[in-house]
């Protein structure tokens, strides 16, 4: 393996995704190149023993990885272009870290995040000492820390690759300068020469470019997420994504339609478009297009049953969504929103831009218009300044709203926004107190809204056998409780008519119904 020469630079196209696709095969030479290298010294059969190595040359896969995902659904959407790059190449997926490329794909929405990431690293450390020709990458949220990528370089030198969010799409050219790298490396080595490890390191501060039609390997055959915009514009206080993710962009209303026919050619039936923040999309694009329009598109595709979408904010969900998920066959009954908090006044130092009325009177007009919806919400507890008031009104929110489900969190302090140094950061044990408060009144809440199905036939999307019970099969309804029922593996992927015998508080045991 040597550095491209002039002449092979000169043929490296220069437009995306034509220049991606040529460096796919690039790697996907020099892996092979170092695989058969590895199996002619047998190394490759003490590394992977005999029956996996034989596996590998009979699916002319050269060399194994293993993607470990952190965060958020925009995360695992990332990991399955990872994935399906990787794939690509050349790798074959394996379900441990015990891998020849392990990428970390990070969140940094909580410090303690990180931390996780740490510790994992150093268990990679060792193994790579076991087996120098490993290569370990980082990407997501976290890599889009400055101090977070200078700790790495210092107390992690073994890594071999950095990237961040903004150009995921560049996994194979990265890749491939990993493996030249290595290769460099080991020709010194073999030479009797002092061989410096060389880390890959290219993270974007920010990027307009939106890069289509590269591979992507689905989790589930009959379900995708489906990218609609990235990064977010709202910069909440407490908040880190929009400085890791940057301003938002849009996607092309006809490269979304393009990609969700094929997906639906493919065997899928249920989207979930995403972005973190649905309700502003299309404001950028050249011909401007609000989120309802692009559902009215995304609902007249013949073969697609089901669309899901997350994350909306409160302040630009319009009237006109409302409407348009009322009128809709395909669009499910459940609405993600976040209140975070029921004080007016911790909303506005949230930068939140509603207030608590608002948000009641918006709760009040989605459940008029979409009786059978279900509504689930963020909150946090213990956000700098709160009072036993602030949290009072909270309570009241939830009480009135009842939430079908709530993710509740402890505020924890985010090193680079604004909230980290605000005054009156709130006492440990009163915020604990409020927590087990709010859990229990959002519980016995939820107990008692999930089960209003119950002796009811409700459609459901079976996904996978149960993981407790093998005669049992699992899927959601369309306002994404689940429900559990007797059936065969058979099932997956289809949507069943089952009958709801009896209400478990979070989820429904059913059974499937006859006519």
């Amino acid at each position: 393996m040597k550095h491209m020469n002039e002449k092979e630079i000169g043929l490296v196209p220069q437009n995306e995704p034509d220049r991606q696709y040529y460096f796919i095969e690039r790697a996907s030479r020099l892996l092979k190149e170092r695989f058969e290298k590895m199996v002619a010294s047998g190394e490759a059969e003490t590394i992977y023993g005999k029956e996996q190595l034989e596996h590998l040359l009979d699916k002319k896969r050269y060399g194994t990885f293993h993607i470990t995902t952190f965060g958020c659904q925009m995360n695992a959407r990332d990991s399955e272009k990872l994935l399906g790059i990787l794939e690509a190449v050349g790798y074959e997926s394996v379900d441990t870290e015990e891998a020849d490329f392990v990428l970390y794909n990070t969140c940094t929405v909580r410090e303690n995040a990180n931390l996780r990431v740490y510790g994992r690293l150093g268990q990679l450390g060792a193994r790579k000492k076991k087996y120098p020709h490993m290569m370990i990458a980082l990407c997501g949220c976290m890599m889009q820390e400055k101090e977070v990528v200078e700790k790495i370089k210092k107390s992690y030198r073994y890594v071999d690759l950095i990237f961040g969010t903004h150009n995921i799409f560049k996994l194979a050219e990265l890749v491939s300068a990993c493996l030249e790298a290595r290769e460099e490396e080991t020709e010194r080595e073999e030479a009797g020469l002092h061989a410096r490890h060389r880390m890959v390191v290219d993270v974007w501060k920010d990027t307009d470019m939106i890069v289509e039609d590269l591979p992507v390997e689905r989790k589930y055959p009959f379900k995708s997420g489906v990218n609609i915009m990235f990064g977010c514009n709202n910069f909440c206080s407490y908040c880190i994504v929009p400085y890791v993710r940057g301003r938002e962009r849009s996607r092309k209303p006809e490269e979304i339609i393009k990609e969700i026919k094929r997906l639906v050619a493919d065997g899928v039936v249920e989207v979930m478009l995403l972005g973190q923040n649905v309700n502003s999309y299309g404001k950028n694009l050249e011909t401007p297009m609000t989120f309802a329009q692009l559902l009215q598109e995304v609902e007249m595709i013949d073969g697609l049953e089901r669309i899901r979408f997350m994350t909306s904010h409160p302040k630009d969900l319009s009237d006109e969504l409302i409407q348009v998920m009322a009128q809709s066959k395909k669009i499910c009954r459940h609405l993600h929103l976040p209140l975070q908090s029921g004080s007016s006044r911790i909303l506005k130092v949230m930068n939140r831009h509603y207030t608590k009325e608002q948000f009641l009177a918006l709760a009040k007009k989605i459940k008029t218009s979409i009786p059978d919806i279900s509504l689930t919400t963020d909150i946090i507890v213990g956000f700098p300044g709160e009072t036993n008031e602030d949290f009072e009104e909270t309570l009241d929110v939830v009480r009135k709203v009842r939430f079908d489900s709530a993710f509740t969190f402890i505020y924890s302090k985010r090193t680079g926004t604004p909230a980290a140094s605000m005054e009156g950061q709130v006492p440990e044990e009163v915020v604990k107190a409020r927590f087990d408060r709010l859990l229990k009144e959002v519980q016995e809440i939820s107990a008692e809204v999930c089960g209003r199905d119950v002796h009811t036939v409700q459609q459901v999307l079976v996904e996978e056998v149960n993981d407790h019970s093998p005669e049992l099969m699992t899927g959601r309804m369309s306002n994404n409780t689940v429900v559990h029922f007797p059936g065969d593996a058979s099932m997956i992927g289809t949507l069943k008519d089952v009958y709801l015998e009896e209400s478990r508080g979070f989820y429904y045991m059913g059974r499937i119904y006859q006519d």
